[in-house]
């Protein structure tokens, strides 16, 4: 964390707190990011969600249309990183549950 942790990446990540909606989400970003910084960023978030999955790199490669660079990088940053994914997809997972 100390590596990208900073007043800015504060106020950026403050920011994205504040968002309420995924339309809003939308707007937000598309202001930030450019659409292949978005498209990079969805991209990763799903090869991850697969690989958590346990799913296959052939398998991810031909669905999402990443990179095995890309894969491998992602599988770097869930094995060895500061499990953010899993707290998003543990989340997501608790979410999905209680709207069932």
């Amino acid at each position: 964390m100390n590596k990208i942790q900073s007043k800015n990446a504060d106020f950026l990540f403050k920011a994205i707190l504040e968002l309420k909606t995924i339309d809003e989400c939308y707007d937000f970003f598309e202001d930030l990011c450019t659409v292949t910084e978005l498209k990079a960023l969805s991209q990763r978030i799903v090869v991850a969600k697969m690989l958590s999955e346990n799913r296959i790199y052939s398998d991810i490669v031909n669905e999402t249309g990443a990179s095995t660079a890309t894969i491998s990088r992602v599988n770097r940053s869930l094995q060895y990183g500061a499990d953010g994914y899993a707290v998003v997809f543990d989340r997501l997972k608790s979410n999905e549950d209680e709207t069932k």
